[in-house]
Parts: C-alpha cells; sequence; structure tokens
C-alpha cells in the first residue's frame, strides 16, 4: 500500500457478532448472551448478535456517530457515507451501495481507494474463495454504520488459506495491512451469509495455472494490464521446466508496457512461471501463436502474471487493443509490499 497503517483503535465490549455460514460458523466461547439478532447488510453480507435488541442498519444512524470513527485518528475531512462508484470495480457490485470515506485502510480519498483497490480485482476474478469480496470489501468500502465494523478474524483466515496459494503463483504473499490477527474474534464483526445451493456447487478452485486461467473479456484483460508492471506481444522459443518453475524463452517480443524492464534487458529476457512446472498451461500447448504475455518483477525474475492468444479475430481481445490505446491505469505503490 505504500503507507504504514496506524494502529486501531481498540473497540469498547460487545457481545460478540457472526455469521452462520460455513466459514465463520464458530461460535467463540463465553458469548452466550440471548436470543440472536441479525442484520442483513447486503445479500451475502450480515451481522449477527446474541443478546441484543434489533439491529437497524440505516444510512441516518451513520450521522449521529461519525465520533466513532474519528477516535484516535487524523484526517483532514470528516467521515462521510457516500456512493460506491460503479467504476470501484472490486465492491460496486458487493451488495449493499454506500460506503463510509475515509475507509478503514485509512485511505481518505476516492481516488485513492480506486487505485488501491484495482490491484485486488485479478485476484477476485480468480474466485479462490466465496468471502473474498465481502472481506476485502469490508475494509476498502465499509459499509455505513454508527462505528466501524472490521471483519471477523475467522472470515480473514479462511481467505487468506484459499487465496494465497494462488497469490504465490504471481509473486505475492498475503499483506501486512491484512494481517488476520489484527481482526476481532470476540467483537462485533461483518461475516457472511451461508451461500446458497448454487453457489455452494460452484467448483471453488481448478488445477490449471492461475496465470494462465483467464477470462477473455475486455474488461478483465485491461485489469490484469493495469495489475501488471509489463506487457509484452511475444512469440515464445521454448517453454521448460526449472526449480519448479515454467521457465519461458522469447523467439520474438514487442514491448506494449516496458515497466521495470530496461530495453538493453530486453533482448535476454526471460520469463518464469511460478510454481508452474506442474500444472497445465493451456495456452503454452502450441507455440506456433503469437501472445500477449504481462507480468512483473520479483527481485531478479521475470514473472508472468497472464497470457492471452494475440488474437486479432476474437472480438474482445479487438476490443481490448482499442481500449488498450487510450486507458490510463491508476498508478499507485503495490498494496503488497
Amino acid at each position: 500500500m505504500g503507507q504504514n497503517r496506524r494502529k486501531r483503535p481498540k473497540s469498547s465490549p460487545h457481545p460478540c457478532l457472526f455469521s452462520k455460514s460455513s466459514v465463520c460458523g464458530k461460535r467463540p466461547p463465553g458469548r452466550h448472551l440471548g436470543g440472536p439478532s441479525v442484520a442483513l447488510l447486503g445479500p451475502n453480507i450480515q451481522l449477527w448478535a446474541m443478546g441484543r435488541g434489533r439491529i437497524e442498519y440505516d444510512y441516518v444512524s451513520f450521522q449521529s456517530d461519525i465520533g466513532s470513527y474519528q477516535s484516535g485518528r487524523f484526517y483532514t475531512k470528516p467521515p462521510q457515507c457516500v456512493d460506491i462508484p460503479v467504476d470501484l470495480r472490486l465492491c460496486h457490485n458487493v451488495g449493499y451501495k454506500k460506503m463510509v470515506l475515509p475507509n478503514l485502510l485509512e485511505h481518505e480519498t476516492m481516488a485513492e481507494v480506486k487505485q488501491q483497490a484495482s490491484s485486488w480485482v485479478p485476484l477476485l476474478n480468480k474466485n479462490c474463495h466465496i468471502g473474498t469480496q465481502v472481506f476485502l470489501c469490508s475494509l476498502f468500502a465499509p459499509v455505513c454504520l454508527d462505528r466501524p465494523i472490521y471483519p471477523c478474524r475467522w472470515l480473514c483466515e479462511a481467505v487468506r488459506d484459499s487465496c494465497e496459494p494462488v497469490m504465490q503463483f504471481f509473486g505475492f504473499y498475503w499483506p501486512e495491512m491484512l494481517k488476520c490477527d489484527k481482526f476481532p474474534e470476540g467483537d462485533v464483526c461483518i461475516a457472511m451469509t451461508p451461500p446458497n445451493a448454487t453457489e455452494a456447487s460452484k467448483p471453488q478452485g481448478t488445477t490449471v495455472c492461475p496465470p494462465c486461467d483467464n477470462e477473455l473479456k475486455s474488461e478483465a484483460i485491461i485489469e490484469h494490464l493495469c495489475a501488471s508492471e509489463f506487457a509484452l506481444r511475444m512469440k515464445i522459443k521454448e517453454v521448460k521446466k526449472e526449480n519448479g518453475d515454467k521457465k519461458i524463452v522469447p523467439k520474438k517480443k514487442k514491448p506494449l508496457k516496458l515497466g521495470p524492464i530496461k530495453k538493453k534487458e530486453l533482448k535476454k529476457l526471460v520469463l518464469y512461471l511460478k510454481n508452474g512446472a506442474d500444472c497445465p498451461c493451456h495456452q503454452l500447448d502450441n507455440l506456433s501463436h503469437h501472445f500477449l504475455i504481462m507480468g512483473r518483477k520479483v527481485k531478479s525474475q521475470y514473472l508472468l502474471t497472464a497470457i492471452h492468444k494475440w488474437d486479432k479475430k476474437n472480438k474482445e481481445f479487438k476490443n481490448f487493443m482499442k481500449k488498450m490505446k487510450n486507458h490510463e491505469c491508476p498508478t499507485f505503490q503495490s498494496v503488497f509490499k
């Protein structure tokens, strides 16, 4: 994220709230305080309380207690309840329409929220866990309530355990700013309602190497382009296994976005599909095509983060090429550092 996250102020004591979902179904000990009360914040998002009266979810109530948001914090503007914009792609369809600014990651402007959130959109598209969007948006675009409500620790742990292995294919690890022990386990927290039968039956995860498992939609390709440090049009000479990775040796390459690659390094450039030695990447089954390759530099290695066949006849790829000419990606420091 490029900035240190200030210490979250301790919450006042509360009866435990939690979801009944398989993700967050464990009841913390010693919290049997009466019958349950439930507030549904969105189709998949729920506050669940023991021993409390009905929990009202009301945008008006947010205005009555903005001091709870400012406690221990120093902002140039007071907290506000604002619409979630359509171009905040990580959260615009999360299930509620308004969010608090500054958010719980201490981003004070919508421009900063969009910049930082955009780097998570490709991970969301990997469907590594059904709770990924709810967890991330509870921080990037927190729902308007009368006090800051953080995600449940066990939701964080479930998303982390499912998604970090996918992140490692891209050279990322679970970032410090999302360290799960920062979040509550015996206090008010954001969780999930149980998934419906259709959602529960969806396969979670795949054997395909994650950087090769990409949706061929122009918007998705643009999102990958913006989340990557470099992009090349490439003809591949050979692919071989090396130390648990796939080593990709280019034959011809044309830079579309150089990023950290220096022109003198371009001639000897070699790419790696991290942890990809034993997972299939179907695009690499036939090397007779040109490819759109995207990636990022990790230490001394250039890692492949997305690959598409360069297919001008494909409608979505043609749309991507048109959008790429005029599209401006947000500039941000990596949230994963």
